[in-house]
């Protein structure tokens, strides 16, 4: 694959992260995706120019352009980390031929469900069902494409993968009562269980749970400086992490042969 190519994917990956950022934003706010942005402190509509990903950023200096109020680092933030996922999808499911396509498309779809998912949950410490269903919805439908693109019933295994996966959040949160869990989690966990299957997916959730306990505990240190007993962590983001890591590097926690042979 070409610098090229990859550098489109970055600057394609920026773009959809821009408008992504805007989806999230005003997600279950009332307001639509029509109309142009403005400024949340002086309400200027803004230019194309101050609204191209990163560089925009950069060259105001992280605010605006009139009344000099500070811009979030969420923006360049989240549009670096889409164009980065957009080039890992395409260097590891690269569009080559019609099939591999599929799954190109797939991979980004899910991706672009799953940004919005990151940022409404960091910033709200909620999971909307109507996106944890859509991601859940497009990885079953996925399952029933065979590789030359005919349709194909997929094993029982993998079928089970993501109600499975689902189960432990499910059964923390009704233990618990809300407590120790969101469902939300529960819910994240279908799509992620199908995109990955069972035994990866544990890896997945493994990671998950190891990465956010380092960095809850380093956040905690450094803001707080003290551990909080009852700080409430927005986990998806870290679940979505752990997917992705068992996605595009194969990091596995657990031996998938040994797992299986408990159930076979």
């Amino acid at each position: 694959m070409t610098s090229f190519f990859l550098l489109f994917s970055f600057i394609l990956g920026t773009l959809i992260g821009s408008f992504l950022n805007v989806v999230a934003f005003r997600y279950n706010t009332g307001l639509t995706l029509r109309g142009r942005s403005k400024c949340f402190s002086c309400d200027k509509t803004l230019t194309w120019i101050e609204l191209f990903p990163i560089v925009s950023f950069l060259l105001q200096g992280g605010s605006c352009r009139k009344c000099k109020s500070r811009i979030s680092w969420q923006y360049p933030l989240v549009e670096i980390c889409s164009g980065a996922l957009f080039i890992l999808v395409f260097y590891f499911f690269p569009p080559v031929s019609a099939e591999a396509a599929v799954s190109t498309i797939f991979y980004l779809l899910i991706t672009c469900l799953l940004i919005v998912i990151t940022i409404y949950d960091a910033k709200h410490k909620i999971i909307p069902d109507s996106l944890s269903y859509s991601f859940a919805i497009v990885a079953l439908a996925y399952l029933f494409i065979a590789p030359d693109l005919s349709f194909a019933v997929p094993p029982v295994w993998a079928l089970l993968a993501g109600p499975i996966a689902a189960l432990p959040f499910f059964l923390l949160w009704l233990i618990s009562k809300g407590t120790w869990m969101g469902l939300g989690d529960s819910k994240l966990m279908l799509g992620i269980g199908w995109t990955l299957g069972l035994v990866p997916a544990i890896s997945a959730v493994t990671l998950a749970f190891w990465i956010a306990a380092v960095i809850s505990v380093v956040w905690m240190g450094i803001v707080f400086k003290k551990f909080k007993k009852n700080y409430e962590i927005p986990f998806g983001p870290y679940l979505v992490l752990g997917m992705y890591l068992v996605l595009f590097f194969d990091i596995r926690v657990f031996d998938a042969e040994a797992f299986m042979s408990i159930f076979l």
